[in-house]
């Protein structure tokens, strides 16, 4: 439909919308707006309890009808708890609402304009005014005190045996890295990340911590039924880890690491017998970082502990990657690094899970 014709349309709308209002003035006009008014009144009044009744009816069926297809069943022990605080807040709050409105509604079509009734002046009632705000201070203290309680479960250390996983957002992907057979994860520095090197981290060399540590995008490995812990940062803008499945969700910001820890209950496998073949468990970004924001999705494959090592044992450490690169471009070898560089940042640098807001150049 070209533009002309939506125009059109819409002039003739107005002039059809025009043409009946001018109509109903004159209609109340000849029957008298005293009349008319009143009549309308007590239209109005119906109307509102009608409204009432409709739209209760139509909460309960939306209910009903989008049941168990909007989160789905959270698939981490904390995100049972989450999911607990909503049930609790939607109770409490759902009695409220249905109370609040029911009263709204009723009052208006109770006490709608009639013949020979004043509106009664009540000004001021000290009992009242404590009641309603005693009563509301009460909930809210009770559904703050039920979040602060698995909030402290939520944001607690992890389980000293939990995997620990170091998960990178930039424009517009996700990146991660594992520590290898010494568990433990090599010191890096913001200035020597280099992608052309094979350096995406900016994994310090000379630590040989570094040695065996997996460097992978775009999908993350974690164990079912083990406790995970996500070191989180970020590369270029702030984002954030949503992991909706689980629950999770927490901020990337550049310079200052944040962690997160979760327990997933089922493997992938388990949710594609539940849910489809299709199912994946999904990283997205819940923080709008620029033009590609809506590509940022990544992939959560939670299998057995033995899948997993499977898997991770046929990953090569990034640093074999780095040395295959320098044995093609000799300038890029560790013993040609800028050795200043290596030396500032095993001063600045001395643990990824620790803060490094406070690097300076």
């Amino acid at each position: 439909m070209s533009i002309s014709w939506i125009v059109i349309a819409l002039i003739l709308g107005f002039v059809i919308v025009f043409q009946i209002a001018k109509a109903s003035e004159y209609v109340s006009i000849l029957r008298g707006e005293e009349k008319t008014r009143k009549e309308n009144n007590r239209i109005n009044a119906f109307l509102l309890l009608a409204f009432l009744i409709a739209g209760l009816i139509g909460v309960w069926y939306c209910n009903e009808r989008l049941k168990g297809k909007i989160l789905g069943e959270a698939a981490s022990n904390h995100g049972e708890r989450i999911d607990s605080m909503l049930w609790i807040t939607l109770a409490i709050t759902g009695i409220v609402f249905v109370i609040t409105q029911v009263l709204l509604f009723w009052f208006a079509y109770k006490y709608q304009e009639k013949e020979g009734r004043k509106a009664f002046y009540y000004p001021h009632n000290n009992k009242l005014e404590l009641i309603w705000t005693v009563i509301p201070a009460i909930t809210l203290t009770i559904l703050v005190g039920f979040g602060l309680y698995y909030w402290f479960q939520i944001t607690g250390d992890a389980p000293k045996d939990a995997q620990v996983v170091e998960v990178w957002g930039k424009q517009f992907n996700w990146e991660f890295r594992y520590p290898g057979k010494d568990g433990q994860f090599g010191k890096r520095y913001y200035k020597e990340i280099n992608e052309a090197t094979a350096n995406p981290l900016g994994q310090i060399w000379s630590d040989p911590a570094n040695h065996d540590d997996i460097y992978t995008t775009g999908e993350v490995h974690i164990v079912v039924g083990k406790p995970v812990k996500f070191v989180i940062n970020a590369k270029d803008v702030i984002h954030d880890v949503g992991l909706v499945h689980f629950r999770m969700k927490m901020d990337a910001v550049p310079g200052i690491p944040t962690t997160m820890w979760f327990t997933p209950k089922w493997t992938t496998k388990q949710m594609r017998d539940k849910y489809g073949p299709d199912f994946n468990y999904e990283i997205s970004c819940d923080q709008m970082c620029g033009k590609g924001h809506f590509s940022m999705r990544g992939t959560v494959l939670v299998e057995t502990q033995e899948e997993f090592n499977a898997w991770i044992a046929t990953k090569q450490p990034q640093y074999t990657a780095f040395m295959d690169g320098a044995k093609q471009s000799p300038a890029a070898e560790p013993g040609k690094m800028n050795k200043v560089a290596g030396d500032t940042a095993t001063k600045a640098v001395a643990d990824t899970t620790k803060p490094i807001a406070s690097l300076k150049r």
